[in-house]
């Protein structure tokens, strides 16, 4: 190649020529810059120089937290990129990575209900529009890489980060997680898209006692059918650029410095040919709490060798002693340019050498002032609400209450809207402080000095927990960026104006403070309805009740809470229970008192409202829970697609049936969902009797909306294999479909799936598609089956388990 001629510059080539061609030019200084993330603090970015004299392959984003407004993340963003270029020998321009899971993390940026809420629309069509509003948004400051979607099977609700997920079923989060990836992506076109970071890779909610980061217990088999199989899912289907590491270790090995996961497993198993990057400061944990590695460096030569592209957030153990040792050959250079042409390679497709920098102005507020975004995102907050439990109370009507009683933390909040890794949470981290409502002297405390407060603050937290109390601060903030945004109480006072809407405070987020239950109970005593909130605080940080890094072994209601609830009941008001948190509500006294209850997850910035059509029936709710609800930590791991002779379908010849203390079914299962409608199914049919392995198998089912009002069904697919050569799950999800209905109306809904669909890795660990008879059960729930049918596979295939089925292809007939 004549290195005289900059084919690195021809945008006609491909992003892989040019990087080759880039590569071979590039000195080793500017090859290990492009191999490490560079995080700006809050001052000036003129060290960069200094510590980064080659610049930086990705920046950090989380500086936009500090900004007041998309303009000034412009600015900055612009800046940075000068600056980067400036010090690149080559110009090479960083990308800027942020957190998407629920909206960009980003001032002005649209809000979303995070993991959990999305999987409960049970709506791939709805995912893939509010992930090409968040590409639109980000692309435009000029950020390039969004760390989403979260993979994770989460069947474990004791650990803190399990509302980022889509739930416990894999075929659930692959088709989400695909469409997602299809959003961000831009459905490949690049240009114009952003590259989707999945993570953790692998199994990182499979913990030892549900605790961040601890190891993972997960069999070979489990981990590549249930764990890696939306991973797999949005490689196959949506060509997924970019991956992020578990923090945990499988077998002994830490999986950001193994080979057998980052390279042989996901690269050569997998077929993955994105980019790799580290999840923050975990090749230094190799070090300092995995203890694989003596130092840094260490570290850094290890998590490299093992197939890490690019270590985060900032320049730690890729360092100038590893760039000695591969200068000296001691690591091999072919290793650290296999890292750099897979960052390049990224940067072409992305078209950064072309298009460095955020939009023009226009087009920035053209994007951000779009009247779809709100739409998209009340939508997305109306279906992840899930209507648990309903004995007749709702839809409330607005005419019939004189007076409510709303009660409860989260309904004078705006912030309880929020999950984790929103905009929002970020606030929580700047302002760790004490809030009035909740009974703390807030001006007292706030008067005390720097030095004052930083002794005195552990003492502000609730009673009965270690939870720290929220600033006021917080909710200033949120005020200040959501203007528009009622909380649930602003929201039913504008509903209702004819009522008479009276405020208690009531119970706080977590511990065990009755004081305040009195003036609470006096209000419910002279109500016609009670609005109860409850539920705990999705964030980061001592003053959240789950997030990152926030586990617990009671899963259920705070005791504030579930003790209040028990006291109402004796007033005989009907009630209303509103949950919000990042885990779904599990609570005695609930199921026993409450009359009706919703779980709102964190629906955003338009989650009050989305919550208040569904009270007084404007929408009715057609939400699903993506995961099984246990009545208590003693039943963890409990999933429903548990295996034969396993959980509630143990099947032992024992007298006892349950736990001496607990049911062993969940409390709530997998799938449900009520609504204010009724749905008939019929006429289940399957276009033959047997199929050969490689036979289209076609299933279609009526279904009718027989009750007085519109509603949507969500209809889901089960299948289970009879008899097979391992132990296979009672039931696994197959596809599923949201059917719109109008009273009366009939639609059939069709299922098309590949056998490849049913294949399981047989003793031998290969993908099969084994011969035998398969049971077809269709319904509202994994436990509300409807229809029921049979089919058969005539013979045995193996099959490449990189292009298998992941769920069916569903369509509504007219």
């Amino acid at each position: 190649m004549n290195r005289t001629t900059l084919n690195y510059l021809d945008s006609s080539l491909s992003a892989q020529e040019r990087a080759d061609d880039l590569l071979q030019r590039m000195s080793i200084e500017e090859k290990m810059g492009q191999i490490v993330g560079y995080m700006p603090d809050k001052g000036s970015i003129e060290k960069l120089e200094k510590d980064y004299p080659q610049g930086a392959g990705e920046v950090v984003m989380l500086f936009a937290g500090e900004l007041e407004n998309k303009e000034s993340v412009v600015e900055k963003v612009t800046r940075i990129q000068d600056k980067m270029m400036e010090l690149s020998e080559h110009r090479i321009p960083a990308i800027f990575h942020l957190e998407t899971l629920a909206g960009a993390l980003l001032p002005e940026a649209t809000s979303f209900p995070p993991g959990i809420g999305q999987a409960s629309t049970w709506n791939p069509t709805l995912q893939k529009e509010l992930a090409t509003i968040i590409r639109k948004q980000a692309r435009a400051v000029g950020v390039s890489h969004a760390f989403a979607p979260v993979l994770d099977i989460a069947r474990d609700p004791r650990f803190g980060r399990f509302g980022e997920t889509y739930g416990e079923d894999p075929a659930l989060a692959a088709a989400m997680g695909t469409a997602y990836v299809s959003g961000l992506q831009n459905d490949g076109d690049l240009k114009e898209g952003m590259l989707a970071c999945a993570k953790h890779f692998i199994g990182y909610h499979m913990t030892q006692g549900g605790i961040h980061a601890a190891s993972t217990p997960v069999p070979p088999r489990m981990l590549r059918e249930v764990y890696a199989k939306p991973f797999q899912a949005a490689m196959t289907l949506a060509d997924m650029k970019s991956i992020m590491n578990t923090y945990s270790s499988i077998d002994g090995e830490p999986v950001g410095g193994s080979r057998r996961y980052l390279t042989e497993f996901l690269r050569e198993e997998m077929g993955f040919d994105g980019m790799v990057v580290s999840d923050y400061t975990s090749i230094a944990e190799l070090h300092t709490r995995h203890m694989v590695s003596e130092t840094r460096t260490d570290a850094g030569e290890l998590s490299l060798k093992a197939g890490m592209d690019v270590e985060l957030p900032s320049k730690d153990c890729y360092n100038e002693e590893l760039m000695q040792r591969v200068r000296e050959g001691k690591v091999s250079m072919e290793i650290l340019d296999q890292a750099v042409r897979r960052v390049l390679i990224a940067k072409f497709d992305l078209g950064l050498f072309e298009n460095p920098y955020p939009m023009s102005s226009d087009a920035v507020e053209r994007i951000y002032t779009d009247p779809d975004n709100k739409e998209t995102s009340l939508e997305a907050a109306r279906q992840s609400i899930v209507l648990l439990k309903n004995d007749g109370l709702l839809p409330l009507q607005r005419n019939a209450q004189k007076k409510i009683a709303v009660i409860g933390h989260h309904a004078a909040s705006t912030r309880s809207l929020f999950g984790g890794y929103s905009y929002t949470s970020l606030f929580d981290a700047m302002h760790n402080v004490g809030n009035t409502m909740a009974g703390v002297d807030f001006e007292k405390i706030s008067n005390l000095s720097a030095s004052e407060f930083g002794a005195a603050k552990n003492h502000y937290t609730y009673p009965g927990s270690i939870v720290q109390v929220e600033s006021a601060k917080t909710e200033e903030l949120v005020r200040k960026h959501y203007p528009k945004c009622n909380h649930l109480l602003e929201q039913i006072t504008l509903e209702c104006p004819s009522a008479e809407v009276t405020y208690a405070y009531g119970y706080a987020y977590a511990g065990n403070d009755t004081s305040m239950h009195d003036e609470a109970l006096a209000a419910a005593a002279e109500a016609d309805v009670v609005i109860l909130t409850v539920g705990g605080k999705h964030g980061w940080g001592m003053f959240c009740t789950t997030g990152e890094g926030i586990d617990t072994t009671n899963i259920g209601l705070p005791e504030c809470q579930e003790s209040f609830i028990g006291k109402l009941a004796a007033l005989k008001k009907p009630t209303v229970a509103v949950h919000f948190d990042g885990r779904p509500i599990s609570s005695d006294m609930a199921d026993q008192h409450i009359d009706a209850m919703i779980d709102a997850w964190n629906p955003g910035q338009y989650g009050a409202k989305a919550v208040t059509d569904i009270l007084f029936g404007d929408y009715n709710p057609a939400g699903r829970l993506p995961v099984s609800v246990a009545y208590n930590a003693g039943q963890i791991p409990l999933f429903y697609n548990h295996d034969h002779g396993s959980s509630y379908h143990v099947g032992t010849m024992n007298e006892y049936t349950s736990y001496l203390d607990c049911p062993r079914e969940p409390r709530y299962y997998f799938g449900h969902g009520l609504s204010y409608t009724s749905f008939g199914y019929s006429n289940m049919t399957f276009s033959k009797e047997a199929y050969e392995p490689a036979e289209q198998v076609i299933v279609t089912i009526d279904v009718t909306n027989t009750g007085e009002v519109f509603g949507e069904e969500v209809v889901q697919l089960y299948i289970r294999d009879k008899y097979a050569s391992v132990v296979r799950p009672v039931q696994e999800l197959a596809g599923f479909v949201r059917v719109p209905l109008q009273p009366n109306e009939t639609r059939t809904v069709q299922f098309l799936m590949d056998p490849s669909q049913f294949a399981f890795l047989d003793t031998y660990m290969a993908w099969k598609i084994e011969a035998g008879e398969f049971e077809v059960m269709i319904g509202a729930s994994s436990n509300d089956i409807r229809a029921k049918g049979s089919f058969r596979i005539s013979s045995d295939l193996f099959i490449d388990g990189r292009t298998r089925g992941f769920y069916a292809e569903a369509s509504i007939q007219p």
